[in-house]
């Protein structure tokens, strides 16, 4: 709430109790009505009696928040006040300042006034009829269920500012557009019954921060929504979605099945950690069914197997139905990583998947601003995840949450600018001289173009492509781009470039490197939401330089 820019100068002035200083209206409401709309009761508010028994009078400075210009309260609108119910300032800048300090004490003086103030004021709310059966209206937020008793029991400064208008306040529900954000480590009972129920499962509650969030549900439910999920899970990133997810599903001695071109750091998980549970795994390529009906007879599959609908490098694609309906006649779940197609342009769920993953941290978030991850899928089975995640910790923080919420918003337009620039760039990319061979499932010459023009509405806003060249070739073309960052990750609205043999390879040899398809001429652009002609001058200027 921003309704007066005050500036003064700190100096020993400051003790004198009419030092002056200056207050600018932003905007000004010199001519707004007081008193033209109902106030919250009285019971919410600290008054200044209660300000005052507490010990001001012996504090000098603390007696300063009485003192205010003449015009002070013409300046200060009703809806402010109405706003400032938290800490019970509603009632004390209605005080208005003497012309001249009193003889005695202007302490005392000013107290007093702002004590007479909150009388006339209270007076007011009561004749308005303010208090409403069962809630409290402002005109903006409505708050069940307050006590009357919220700041009777406490006597210092330090207690009211910890707990007015939060301690007994809960129940706000706000007539906002946006999501409002909770932070909260832990949840209140109001009496010892209260926690009973909630532990008899008669009451809801989060009881803890790392149990759930309000913020962070309304996130879950929109994923739900664009997945056409029974639940979603979301956490404080997509790793931790991956092995939270791989541990409940994949228990001790059991077996699983991975791609070759799963996300790296997934696939080291997989292959490093999961052994020591006891539990094998067999390792195929994204686009090889027969392999994977092989690894299915010869070992029991016991829950699970991990799968990319589209790789990273070089953009396979994977017949979900086909492999979902494999799996499914051997008992075994199949999980699919949306990150890529995000879930506008291809449904996971609705092809015969089990659960889908994203790294929300990319097109879901779309900022660059924010690590999160999610699982989606049926109730039962998120359920157990969720369980695990409890125990674990992983939580989103209630912040990033409102920012994946914010993101989500602008998806749809975003993505569908992303598909549209990334598939004439790619045709773009594939006709140049300069550039040896172009992936992306839109194109009519990548391998499982057919496969994906039957599950997906779009192809995605990532790019790969080889350049003409060697790894020197590649630095001095990536180095020539001016658009794009150099950066990991994808998805947001800013283009992002990166060379994978450096950024997500180099500690391994270029022999390494190409076992996972990772040769040092490849690049992989993430196309943000700039203006497409801007972004082919761009390249075509780079791709000059090699």
């Amino acid at each position: 709430m921003a309704v007066l820019s005050c500036s003064f100068t700190l100096s020993p002035r400051i003790f004198n109790p009419y030092s002056s200083f200056e207050c600018r209206p932003d905007p000004d409401f010199s001519t707004a009505p007081i008193g033209d709309k109902p106030r919250l009761a009285s019971s919410r508010r600290v008054t200044a009696s209660s300000l005052y028994a507490g010990g001001i009078s012996s504090r000098g400075l603390s007696s300063l928040i009485f003192c205010f210009p003449p015009n002070f309260v013409r300046q200060l609108s009703i809806k402010a006040r109405r706003n400032c119910s938290n800490i019970g300032v509603a009632q004390i800048v209605a005080a208005s300042r003497s012309n001249g300090p009193a003889p005695d004490s202007p302490f005392l003086a000013a107290a007093a006034s702002a004590q007479a103030a909150a009388a006339a004021v209270n007076a007011t709310a009561t004749n308005d009829g303010a208090a409403l059966e069962g809630c409290i209206d402002n005109g903006s937020v409505q708050i069940g269920g307050s006590d009357n008793s919220t700041t009777t029991f406490l006597s210092s400064d330090g207690s009211i500012t910890v707990h007015a208008g939060e301690r007994l306040g809960r129940g706000i529900v706000t007539d906002a557009i946006t999501t409002p954000v909770v932070n909260t480590a832990t949840y209140f009972f109001k009496n010892t019954q209260e926690l009973i129920d909630f532990k008899e499962k008669r009451r809801q509650s989060f009881k803890y921060g790392r149990y759930g969030n309000p913020t962070t549900v309304v996130a879950e439910e929109k994923i739900s929504a664009l997945e056409g999920a029974e639940s979603t899970l979301i956490m404080a990133s997509g790793m931790c979605a991956s092995i939270v997810m791989l541990m409940t599903l994949v228990p001790a001695g059991g077996h699983m099945v991975s791609t070759t071109d799963c996300y790296r750091k997934t696939r080291m998980f997989i292959e490093n950690f999961l052994p020591k549970m006891g539990i094998s795994v067999t390792v195929i390529d994204p686009a090889d069914v027969d392999g994977l009906e092989a690894a299915l007879n010869k070992n029991k599959i016991c829950l699970f197997i991990f799968t990319l609908e589209m790789t990273i490098h070089p953009l396979e694609c994977v017949d979900i139905e086909r492999v979902s309906k494999l799996c499914h006649s051997k008992g075994a779940l199949v999980c699919i990583d949306g990150t890529f197609a995000t879930p506008l342009n291809q449904k996971a769920l609705a092809l015969g998947a089990d659960l889908v993953l994203h790294s929300a941290t990319k097109f879901i978030g779309g900022q660059n601003d924010v690590l999160a991850g999610c699982i989606s899928g049926p109730e039962k089975l998120i359920t157990e995840i969720r369980t695990l995640h409890h125990i674990l910790g992983g939580t989103l923080n209630p912040n990033a949450a409102y920012l994946i919420i914010r993101g989500m918003k602008t998806l749809h337009l975003r993505v569908q600018q992303q598909n549209s620039t990334a598939l004439r760039m790619a045709e773009v990319l594939e006709a140049h001289p300069r550039v040896r061979r172009v992936y992306y499932p839109g194109l009519p010459s990548h391998p499982e173009h057919e496969i994906a023009k039957q599950q997906m509405t779009g192809f995605g806003g990532v790019v790969s492509f080889e350049v003409d060249g060697d790894l020197m070739t590649t630095i001095k073309f990536v180095d020539a781009l001016k658009i794009p960052y150099i950066a990991p990750s994808f998805g947001g609205c800013e283009s992002i470039v990166d060379q994978p043999a450096i950024m997500s390879y180099w500690d391994l040899s270029q022999a390494e490197r190409r076992k996972y398809g990772i040769e040092d001429n490849l690049v992989r652009f993430s196309f943000g939401v700039e203006d497409f002609e801007d972004l082919k001058a761009d390249v075509l200027q780079a791709l000059e330089t090699i």
